[in-house]
């Protein structure tokens, strides 16, 4: 799936041309919470697992940071902080429409403005900025395609991968979410995924 998304961002952005401005410092998509999948969770604590081999201080700069972050936003979040997992119900999904909305991502190096996690980063993150369908409609990032015509915008699209495919993919971890932060704790579940 990693694969089939990136090829698809790829092709997104040589159809985006200049109208795409994403680039390594460039980090207001890098603020504020939003929900990942059981399985963008296993992806960011593999990727964790392989910088404490490869890098482990810059993996105890991401373990700190998110230590920080958990601390600063486990009293109001809108789900269970000991697992993690956000909460379904409306009024805890209305709460989540507020919440550290202005909260940095703890896998952000402040320093260098880049993804200490790239490659395992979550698919929302991979598919930020080329113009992507939702129910809102055709969304973008609010920095790129500033002079774009809406035909421009529209030739841009990104295709995402089939749905199914990452339903499948996360079945057998469970169907849950978290954020960025949240997605470092343990959970039994997941761990049972994560190479030794």
């Amino acid at each position: 799936m990693i694969q089939i998304t990136d090829a698809a961002l790829a092709d997104a952005a040589r159809r985006s041309g200049p109208h795409l401005v994403c680039h390594p410092g460039c980090t207001p998509c890098c603020h504020g919470v939003f929900a990942i999948s059981s399985l963008d969770a296993s992806r960011l604590q593999a990727g964790l697992v392989t910088l404490q081999q490869t890098d482990p201080p810059r993996a105890r700069r991401i373990q700190q940071r998110t230590a920080a972050t958990i601390a600063k936003l486990a009293p109001d979040f809108p789900g269970d902080p000991a697992t993690g997992h956000l909460a379904t119900d409306e009024a805890s999904q209305a709460r989540f429409e507020d919440f550290a909305n202005d909260e940095s991502c703890p896998v952000l190096d402040p320093a260098t403005g880049t993804c200490d996690l790239y490659a395992h980063r979550p698919m929302t993150c991979r598919v930020f900025g080329p113009p992507i369908w939702s129910d809102d409609g055709l969304g973008i990032c609010e920095l790129c395609f500033q002079n774009a015509t809406q035909t421009e915008i529209e030739a841009a699209e990104m295709h995402l991968p089939d749905p199914a495919l990452e339903a499948a993919l996360t079945a057998p971890l469970g169907d849950w979410t978290t954020i960025i932060p949240f997605a470092f704790k343990p959970d039994d579940r997941l761990n049972q995924s994560l190479p030794a």
